[in-house]
């Protein structure tokens, strides 16, 4: 058996997670579109904050977090963005977190993956383990938003199509 020395073996590249990551965005940002105006403001279920409180936490993390990986600069986490209860509002800010997670993921080197971080100076683990947590974060908010459309009649985007 033939190992190189120093190499970490490599399931996925770089490239292959942000597009992982990206057509998730894609459906999640599908799911946002189908959702009625006045229901992503203010439909919940079981005490769980609406939609757009789940979208705005989703913009809170991606951009800014991908930016603290690539910059090393650490800033507050907010949540709470300026929208005047419009759905285009957060999908213009969903566009542009999507346009900047693009910049700065093109700002990261392999190496920085397997790096300890603590992510918006809280959250202790990897690059790699932060990363996975904004997807998997995201992942299950739309599953949230998903049961949220069913109970409003409405069929949410195939969860297959990214």
């Amino acid at each position: 058996m033939h190992t190189t020395l120093n190499k970490t073996p490599q399931v996925i590249s770089s490239q292959e997670l942000l597009d992982h990551w990206q057509g998730h965005r894609a459906l999640t940002r599908r799911t946002i579109e189908v959702f009625p105006e006045e229901a992503f403001f203010s439909h919940t279920i079981g005490g769980m904050r609406t939609f757009a409180e789940m979208v705005m936490e989703l913009l809170a993390i991606a951009g800014p977090g991908l930016k603290e990986i690539a910059t090393g600069k650490s800033a507050p986490f907010n949540e709470h963005l300026e929208h005047g209860n419009k759905k285009d509002r957060l999908l213009e800010l969903w566009d542009k977190a999507t346009a900047e997670i693009n910049t700065y993921w093109a700002q990261i080197k392999e190496e920085q993956f397997q790096q300890n971080i603590k992510i918006f100076g809280q959250y202790d683990g990897t690059v790699r383990s932060s990363i996975f947590y904004f997807i998997d974060n995201e992942i299950h908010h739309r599953g949230q938003a998903y049961v949220y459309l069913r109970t409003l009649g409405i069929e949410p985007p195939a969860f297959y199509e990214r």
